[in-house]
């Protein structure tokens, strides 16, 4: 049995078993990518604001502006070396990471990693309980 990949990109022909010939003959569709599936699970800004502006009862302009307002308050007291603790939810703040030697993969050289600050988000309690 050979099978046409096309939901990564990929153009080819695979050779399967007589186990997974079985499998497959059973489930006529199947997915190799796990970023397929990714899309189920990841949620973006546009989506959030949606449902935002679902669950409050507003547009989604002024949920917008509510999410970019948030957004914007909690960099500027990260950029201000504060932390932001919404309680139950969780904490964010800023983390130091040191420099460090990393390699080029390309070519296996040293390379010097400068040291750079992070943002770091801890779950909360109540959040990590319904998680």
């Amino acid at each position: 049995m050979r099978a046409t990949l096309t939901t990564c990109g990929f153009q080819g022909k695979i050779r399967y078993p007589k186990k997974v010939k079985k499998i497959l003959l059973a489930i006529k569709t199947f997915y190799i990518c796990s970023h397929k599936y990714l899309k189920y699970f990841t949620m973006n800004k546009a989506e959030l604001i949606a449902k935002i502006s679902e669950d409050a009862g507003v547009t989604k302009t002024q949920a917008n502006a509510a999410l970019d307002s948030f957004i914007e308050a909690v960099t500027k007291t990260l950029k201000g070396g504060g932390k932001v603790t919404l309680v139950g939810f969780g904490t964010f703040s800023v983390t130091k990471r040191a420099a460090r030697n990393g390699r080029n993969p390309q070519t296996g050289a040293v390379i010097k990693i400068k040291a750079k600050k992070v943002a770091k988000f801890k779950a909360g309690k109540e959040l990590s309980a319904k998680l």
